[in-house]
């Protein structure tokens, strides 16, 4: 009984999903584009400081390498909470309007996974930086052209860095939910139903069959953005 009711759930969920539902997808597309914007940002912010802690030694370096990564394990619904409370109208930045947006919830995301940029991106630089430039000092290059050089043999790590953010951003849910609200109007613009806090509230509800296929949307966009970065890993590597 307890297996055909799982077998009942997805065969529901496929036919969702094969049927081009337009509830599941455009809750699909919100979540690749709140998410998307989250690392572009991340990464925008996150890249040079990742670069300059790679290839700079300066006092307090190792506090501030020892505060991003003690960052990377932040739970997401502590992180909602703090972020709720500064967003919400009586909160310092409350006249952002952010509470409740699709922005809000880039914002809140972007937050997240900055460490994750900026402390992979110095692990990546570190990891060729002393052996590279000597190599390229040996061979007369300035210091300027060997951290160039060290950023581009680290460009692999860096491209993983941006895309195990996004996986972190789209497959969280305490931020979502706090600050985005899960709010859906329908024929309206103030929509913030992403994948996970869809789930979670159609699991609720006892829909099961349309809880699956979000599930099954967010896995597959999880493995395929995770592929690409395979692909591009292996396509800079070759060049």
């Amino acid at each position: 009984m307890a297996w055909e009711y799982i077998a009942e759930g997805v065969a529901g969920a496929l036919r969702l999903v094969l049927s081009g539902n337009p509830e599941l997808f455009d809750i699909a597309f919100r979540s690749i584009r709140v998410s998307g914007i989250a690392a572009m940002l991340a990464a925008i912010i996150g890249i040079p400081i990742g670069v300059v802690m790679g290839l700079s030694r300066f006092r307090g370096r190792s506090l501030v390498k020892s505060v991003f990564n003690a960052m990377l394990g932040i739970p997401t619904v502590v992180m909602g909470l703090i972020l709720y409370l500064f967003l919400a109208p009586a909160g310092p930045l409350g006249s952002l309007g952010l509470l409740y947006t699709e922005m809000g919830i880039s914002f809140g995301q972007m937050l997240l996974i900055l460490p994750i940029v900026v402390s992979f991106t110095a692990s990546s630089i570190e990891s060729v930086e002393g052996e590279i430039r000597d190599l390229v000092l040996t061979l007369g290059a300035g210091r300027l052209q060997a951290m160039i050089k060290t950023v581009e043999e680290a460009i692999s790590g860096i491209i993983l860095s941006v895309i195990a953010a996004f996986n972190r951003a789209i497959a969280e849910l305490g931020i979502a939910l706090m600050v985005g609200g899960n709010i859906f109007v329908r024929g309206g613009e103030m929509n913030t139903r992403v994948l996970t806090t869809s789930i979670q509230m159609y699991v609720a509800r006892g829909e099961i069959e349309f809880a699956i296929a979000l599930g099954t949307v967010l896995l597959a966009i999880v493995f395929a953005v995770t592929a690409l970065s395979n692909y591009l890993q292996r396509k800079w590597v070759s060049l």
